[in-house]
């Protein structure tokens, strides 16, 4: 298996395409968990007047439910479903929303090496534009590519084949980072080469164990060139 320092020399030499996902590898997931882990089980259980670990214990099952569908991510659907303003929960918490250490540093230097830079992500656009007015992240990326945009999750062949489609992008000259081994495991499958496994998505967790099937980094700092290195 290559190593984290063959792909970072491969980054600025051979690859042209920079894939990156956004939730747990370019923001800190900690928003995320917080939000469907806490507030929406909190809100859930005052609508219904339930304890909050019976809400969580209805909730997880309705979320494990839609796991790998386009449901997954889609707030109008989960709006539907619990009868709760989930755009609006976000916004409330909007001030949650923080970048990874290193990301924009890292976005600057693979712009100035003039690579192609996509966002690749299964959230749902209302979530997008929620997160990009937070961060600003948005103006570093050639393209932002949604799940619902392809039609289907990240987790499919078909995502990778239809942004194949779209962009032209060689699989080949491509490097993808994302937090989700399933993810990883799926374009490897398309036949993207160069793969990386975000560890830390939530700052405020303990990092997990790395995976033995790709090369992982806890922080951005360990793909930027060596001049850019303190």
């Amino acid at each position: 298996m290559i190593t984290v320092d063959g792909i970072r020399e491969a980054l600025w030499t051979e690859v042209r395409y920079v894939l990156l996902d956004m939730d747990g590898t370019l923001l800190d997931k900690y928003f995320d968990d917080y939000f469907w882990c806490h507030l929406v089980p909190e809100k859930y259980a005052e609508k219904h007047n339930i304890s909050f670990g019976k809400a969580k214990e209805i909730l997880f099952q309705k979320y494990r439910s839609q796991e790998g569908t386009l449901n997954w991510t889609d707030i109008d659907y989960w709006s539907r479903e619990l009868d709760l303003d989930i755009e609006a929960l976000k916004e409330q918490i909007r001030h949650l929303i923080e970048v990874h250490p290193h990301v924009e540093e890292f976005l600057r230097a693979v712009k100035e090496a003039k690579k192609h830079l996509y966002l690749v992500t299964n959230a749902h656009y209302k979530t997008l534009k929620i997160k990009m007015r937070k961060t600003r992240l948005g103006g570093y990326f050639d393209r932002i590519f949604t799940s619902f945009d392809m039609g289907v999750p990240k987790e499919e062949l078909l995502y990778w084949q239809r942004l194949r489609d779209i962009t032209g992008f060689n699989p080949r000259k491509a490097l993808l980072v994302d937090d989700t081994v399933d993810v990883l495991r799926t374009a490897e499958r398309f036949g993207i080469r160069y793969l990386l496994l975000k560890l830390k998505a939530n700052s405020k967790e303990p990092a997990p164990s790395k995976s033995n099937d790709f090369p992982a980094i806890e922080d951005f700092r360990q793909l930027l060139p060596a001049s850019r290195k303190p």
